[in-house]
């Protein structure tokens, strides 16, 4: 008997929903076709220009040119530590820190260091599509925990108590949320902190969305708040949203020397040192003022505030207004099994991953269903876009999904 070709661990992966709409996305532009892309979170500003000087100087400078060490840059790695600090308030050596390729290499080389198979993680839902592939590729089991619109897309202790079982080994906590939006407050923070650490679990805090608060909403570091939590946690983070660095590459992960040893080892022989030129333009980011994100941020906000009223206008859309990052969820299960006309005749939607498909295709206008990130039902709608493309996607969806029946 034949061989599968292809492994049943890497088989088993999904491809990543919000990459794939703004690939689609991008290959039908590409085709002349005006589509309006709601997908990627992605700040359609540039990198601003002091940290691409620093690049263009790194790459002329032949030390740059040569390998590194694995774990970063010594001079990085000091001043992501300075950085965290000056930011939430963090204390952490160098040592503590591996600056990895983008913020998904930091989410894989924390699970696969952390767990043992069959160990669990309880992940708030709706979650960042990533998280459960790559807690599964690490041999851990993603415990599912749902918080819908009407307690505003945050879970609670209870819920978390409820999922707990004698396998959980960790606590993924994500505030500011990709997909939703939501912000924890600092009490809520401390509250599920400390039951984190009163059953002995690590905690695995994403801060990516650090300073992509509005409405005088603070940024809590759950690391912070809670000392009780020990060397049991783990700050994943990058350059990606912050500075308009997407295409860079350059995130991190900060945890006890143990784990961050361990995990430097796994990308010792996974893919070695980030690249050199992008590491030296973090640098500069990170040594950097928050002027940039500053700027991005009234921009944010005023987007922000005009997709929640624009998706609200729709009858069967309920859009609560996110407090953090830059994503709107939108819940649409008033719409499903509607009547909208298309192309091919009249079609009844039964899922957010259909109704995503149909406004694609009939009024091309990309969003990403649901059903990445947890159950059917919503669509995830990031508004790091332009401010006429924006007016122009959310007019179109009032257009078409006005004529649901």
């Amino acid at each position: 008997m034949s061989a599968a070709r292809i492994s049943q661990r890497i088989s088993a992966i999904a491809e990543s929903a919000t990459l794939a709409v703004d690939a689609k996305a991008k290959a039908l532009k590409a085709a002349g076709r005006p589509v309006i892309g709601f997908g990627a979170g992605e700040p359609d500003f540039p990198t601003p220009g002091y940290i691409v000087q620093a690049a263009i100087e790194a790459a002329s400078q032949p030390k740059y040119h040569r390998y590194s060490p694995a774990g970063g840059l010594p001079e990085l790695k000091q001043a992501i530590a300075d950085k965290t600090f000056r930011d939430s308030g963090y204390q952490a050596a160098a040592s503590q820190v591996l600056v990895t390729n983008g913020g998904k290499q930091a989410v894989y080389n924390t699970f696969a260091t952390l767990l043992d198979p069959g160990d669990e993680v309880i992940v708030p839902t709706p979650f960042w599509t990533t998280y459960p592939e790559a807690i599964r590729l690490a041999g851990g089991v993603p415990v599912e925990v749902f918080a819908g619109p009407e307690q505003g897309y945050l879970v609670t202790v209870d819920q978390l108590e409820a999922a707990l079982t004698e396998r959980t080994k960790i606590l993924l906590f994500v505030s500011p949320s990709n997909p939703t939006g939501a912000v924890y407050s600092p009490e809520q923070v401390r509250e599920i902190g400390q039951w984190a650490a009163s059953k002995g679990l690590w905690v695995v805090t994403d801060e990516i969305y650090e300073h992509l608060t509005y409405d005088g909403v603070p940024f809590t570091s759950i690391a912070t708040a809670v000392p009780e939590l020990g060397d049991k946690v783990v700050i994943l983070n990058g350059v990606a949203k912050t500075y308009a660095m997407t295409g860079w590459r350059v995130g991190w992960m900060i945890g006890p020397a143990d784990v961050i040893k361990a995990a430097t080892n796994l990308q010792s022989h996974a893919t070695s040192n980030v690249s050199n030129i992008p590491q030296m333009a973090a640098l500069a980011a990170v040594s950097g003022p928050l002027t940039a994100v500053d700027e991005m941020k009234v921009a944010f906000d005023r987007r922000r505030k005009a997709i929640v009223a624009g998706l609200n206008a729709i009858d069967g859309v309920d859009c609560p207004t996110p407090k953090g990052a830059f994503y709107v969820y939108a819940d649409v299960r008033a719409l499903l099994g509607k009547e909208f006309p298309s192309a091919n005749g009249p079609v009844r939607p039964a899922t957010s991953a259909e109704l995503a498909a149909l406004i694609l295709d009939e009024v091309e206008v990309a969003v990403v269903p649901g059903e990445a990130f947890g159950p059917s039902g919503y669509l995830r709608l990031s508004y790091a876009l332009g401010d006429d493309d924006l007016a122009t996607g959310v007019g179109r969806l009032q257009d078409f999904l006005g004529k649901a029946k």
